[in-house]
Order: C-alpha cells, then structure tokens, then sequence
C-alpha cells in the first residue's frame, strides 16, 4: 500500500481514511471478444483526483493562515492581489502594451456557489489573465510531419495536462511568418476551446513559442502560480463552467469572451504554492493507489486464467483414463476451494465461461463415447452458411425490419437492434429468422468476427444482414450443441486465425472458413445432455455477475455520495 503521512485537516483524513472505498469502485466496461485489458475503470481512484481538486478550490485542502499571519505585515490576501494585477494592468494599457479590454461585470452574491476561506477573493478569470485564440492553417499550407525548427500544436497533442511531443506536426519557414503572433509560452496555460472542450494544460519547454491551433487558446497571466491555476481550472468547479458556457452549434465551441467571464476563487500567493504542493502529494499517492490496483487486479486474473487452464491440459502421454479423471479432480478441487475468493471480477467470471464452453466441448463436461470422429462442420449442414442482405435504411415504419450487428455480439438475439427497410421479401426466403437458425457473424471490428447466436424461435417480420451468415444443422445435430460448439475459445481461435483483412478494413470471414471449422458430434442424446449442463453452469456465472453488479454500483454510489458530502 501507498505510503501515507499524517493527515493535516478533516478533508485530507477524508481521503486517507477511506482507501478501501476509493480503491475498491470499479466500473466495469463491455467484456466481448478476445483479450480482457481495459475492461474495466478505476472510478474510486479517478472520483478522488476530482475531490482533491475541489477541496483545493474550496480551501479545504491545507490548513488556513493563521490570524498572526494575517495580521503579519508580508500577508497579503487575494484582494490586494487581485489590485497589484489590476493596477499593473492600467499601467501596461497606459503605455500601450496592453489593450484595453472590455470591463466584465461585477460578481453577484448569486454566482457565488460556495463560502470562502479567511484570505480569498472571487475573480473573472479575465481580471487577471488574457486569454489569446491560437491560428488556423492559412488556406493552401499544410502541416508536415518532417521536423523543423516551427512546431504546431494540436488538439490531438494535448493529452493530461501537457503536450505530447511525439507525433508532432511542423510547419515550413513560409508558413510561420503568416501565423508567426499565434505562438504559446511555456509561462502560459492552453485551454482546448473546440473538439475536446475545456482541457487545460502546460506546454513542455521544448515548445515554448511554438504555433498554436485554432482550436485552442492561451491563457497569460502573471503573479499567479501557474500550478495552482491550472489545477484550479481542472476541477469540475470550473469545467461545469466552461461546458454550460459551449455554444450548442453543429460544431460546439467554447467563445474566448466566455472564457474571460468565468469565476475562479483566488487564495493568497503564498497559499497557492503550499495547495500546489499538497495538490502534488496527493495525486501521488493516487499514482500510487492506482498501480497497486492494477497489479493487484492483474496478479488475481493471472491466478484464475493458471487454475483453470490446468482444467483444460491435454492428457499427459501414456497416461490412462483413470489417471487423467484424477488429475482433472484435483485441478478442480483446487478451483472448488477457492470458488468464493477466485470469482470476484467480471474478466474473472468471462473466463470461467469460456472455459465452461471449452470443456464442454473436449467432452470433461459431460463424458461422451471415444467413438466420435472429429471431422469438418459442413458434413452436418442442411442449409448454409449463407449471406444476409442489407438493403437501405428507411425512416420510416414498414413491414420488414433487417438486423444490426449488434443483435447478435453478445450470444443471443436482440431485436431492438433492427432497422427498417422498404423491400418485399418472400414467404419462402432464407432471409428470414425461423427457430433453429444460428447467425454468424462474418464481418465486424476482430474481437466480434465468428460470434454466433442460436434464434430460438420464428421471428415475423426480420432479415438478417450481409455481414451475418446464417446456417442450419441436419437431424442429429442439435443446433444448440452447435451454438455452444462455435462460442467455444477453441472455435473462436480457428475464425480468428484465418480472417481475412489488412489495416483499415473490416476482418471477415468466409464460407467456407465456417464450413472447415473442426467439429465432433457425440450422440443426441450426449449432447442434451451437455447443453443442459452448460445452460446451468452459465446460470450460475450469470448469477455470479449479478451479484457483482449490484455491489459495485453501491461502491459506486458510495464513493460519489463521500465525494458529494466532503464538497
């Protein structure tokens, strides 16, 4: 665990003293297809890098000056501050250094949303700081990615708080002098105003007086710690001001002028530097936090793909069959022991599907006679497979609807995923969804390529599309068997293998890879049974997931009532 120093103020023990809370709320994501590696989000850890930041700007971060400090006579709070900028300012508008800017309104009570610390003042952002838009490219020049010595920052370089500088885009000698006044310091702040809306950030010194794009603007201030007003216009605090402040074109933009009128507390110099610093610890140890749960989630994944793949160990050689029932027993006691502790993740439980569906299909699930011959799919295929067709959309509501691909991903028949479509199509068409199809998808982004789902009744009125084949197994095949056989990882595996597809183009697969997929058919008999067996073992897992569901969304409404409480 993270080392931790001793708490200086209540919101500050908040956060230590919850750790259990911020590490253990996890949002999971979409688990489908191949590899389990971000699917799942460390929302604890992310809520408590946005209460740092908002206890910052409320000033319940650090311990408040003292009032012998603020009697001191080297005290200065944020309204003599907010003056010494002020009058700096006339100065340099006097001398013609600077231009006047339209006056910004006063700030009502109204706009204040919270009481500040002894000390601090409100402010417009544009009291103390300019705010400059960067350049679009000139018509007919373009960006190159040859390096010279004329960088040009982009949205897409700007990514946590700073500029990324590998894959950078330069400009020629030719088109700097066009744009040559859009340039950024490395004193300045960026704030993205188009695309990505509010990100702010620091350039890196490698960058200083480099273009900037149009999409983004800088921000010039001085007697400000650069630090703590980038922290301060990361928190929500401000964020929520620049989003409600987003014009709501086609293209939304956030208006410079908007900017300008935004309201930040401003704490005392001195102040600042000391939230800076504590702001600084505190995002460490969310570093920290961070790596310990991603090695901690990662170290009980790893455990629980081991135990079960010695689930699915291919006999030893020369070994006999009551030898191998033994070794599969104990590899299973191993796992029966550890049920409770082993299946706590949603990655964990999607492994212990496919390793369901993998057993089953190497007959250890339910035991089958050696006497079935492994041979190709096709053999036993009354019907496919066989393209769907995609006509056009239509927005209107007509009598025949064609499916989306995202009917079938998740292994059963969704038919809120339909579109409509004006065509005629005959009673007698294989378009149409009768009991017993199974639906493959043969075209999609690689991880979905291959997944199939069983229709388990007639459906009025639906097609399926192009990128979906569907097929129909001969009598002594159970079309379920079938589903359960081609969802198995090894199944997937020989899809996968032979998709066909280069870089930009959808990954397909082909007739005739589906027609080659190996395949053993026990008895009828043998593979009701095997359904039936799996059809449970997935109802418990389902059941696994369920549970696991409602306690992360209390985790989760846990963390954001603390975070609600504390602010």
């Amino acid at each position: 665990m993270a080392e931790l120093k001793t708490p200086t103020t209540s919101a500050e023990s908040l956060i230590t003293d919850q750790l259990d809370i911020w590490t253990t709320a996890i949002e999971q994501k979409s688990s489908a297809g191949r590899g389990s590696s971000n699917k799942f989000s460390l929302y604890g850890i992310k809520k408590l890098r946005e209460l740092i930041l908002e206890l910052a700007v409320h000033g319940k971060l650090v311990l408040q000056a003292s009032r012998e400090a603020r009697n001191s006579p080297n005290y200065e709070p944020a309204s003599v501050l907010l003056e010494r900028i002020a009058t700096e300012k006339a100065q340099l508008v006097k001398e013609a250094k600077l231009k006047k800017q339209k006056p910004l309104p006063e700030i009502s009570e109204d706009e204040k949303p919270f009481e500040l610390p002894n000390g601090w003042g409100w402010a417009r952002l544009g009291e103390y700081a300019e705010v400059k838009g960067g350049k679009r490219l000139p018509k007919g020049h373009t960006l190159m990615s040859e390096q010279t010595e004329y960088a040009y920052i982009r949205v897409t370089d700007m990514k946590d708080g700073t500029v990324n500088l590998h894959g950078l885009q330069y400009l020629t000698a030719d088109t700097q002098k066009l744009i040559k006044q859009y340039t950024i310091s490395k004193d300045d702040l960026y704030i993205t105003i188009a695309g990505t809306i509010g990100e702010v950030g620091c350039i890196p010194e490698e960058l200083d007086g480099m273009n900037l794009t149009e999409n983004a603007a800088k921000i010039i201030f001085n007697h400000i710690d650069k630090l703590w007003l980038k922290q301060a216009l990361t928190a929500n605090f401000s964020m929520n001001q620049f989003i409600e402040k987003v014009n709501q074109l086609a293209q939304p933009k956030l208006a410079l002028h908007r900017i300008l009128s935004s309201i930040l507390p401003i704490p005392p110099l001195e102040e600042q530097h000391r939230i800076v610093a504590k702001v600084d610890e505190l995002m460490s140890l969310c570093d920290a936090l961070e790596a310990q749960t991603e090695n901690s989630i990662s170290a009980h994944q790893t455990l629980v793909e081991v135990l079960l793949a010695a689930l699915l160990q291919a006999p030893e050689q020369h070994a006999t069959p009551e030898h191998t029932r033994m070794q599969f027993e104990q590899n299973w006691q191993r796992v029966s022991e550890h049920f409770d502790t082993l299946f706590t993740t949603t990655a964990s439980i999607d492994t212990l599907k496919q390793t369901i569906l993998q057993l089953a299909v190497m007959g250890k699930l339910v035991p089958w006679t050696k006497d079935a011959q492994e041979n190709e799919l096709k053999k036993y295929l009354s019907f496919g497979p066989r393209n769907g067709f995609s006509p056009k959309e239509v927005p209107t509501v007509t009598d025949v609807s064609v499916l989306k691909l995202g009917a079938t991903t998740y292994g059963y028949l969704d038919l809120n995923q339909t579109k409509y479509v004006d065509i005629k199509v005959e009673g007698d068409s294989h378009l149409w969804l009768r009991e017993g199809d199974i639906l493959i998808q043969r075209g999609n982004s690689a991880n979905y390529v291959g997944c199939n789902c069983l229709v388990k009744m007639d459906v009025a009125g639906v097609i399926y599309p192009d990128l979906m084949m569907k097929l129909r197994t001969v009598g002594h095949l159970s079309p379920e068997f079938l589903s359960i056989w081609l969802s198995s990882p090894k199944s997937r595996q020989f899809m996968w293998d032979r998709m066909t597809g280069t870089s930009g183009t959808m990954p397909k697969i082909s007739k005739k890879i589906v027609e080659a997929i190996p395949i053993i058919v026990p008895s009828l008999e043998v593979q009701h049974r095997i359904v039936a067996k799996v059809d449970e073992l997935m109802a418990l897992c389902d059941q696994l997931k369920a549970r696991l569901s409602d306690a992360q969304t209390t985790q989760l409404h846990l963390t954001d009532a603390i975070v609600k409480q504390a602010v």
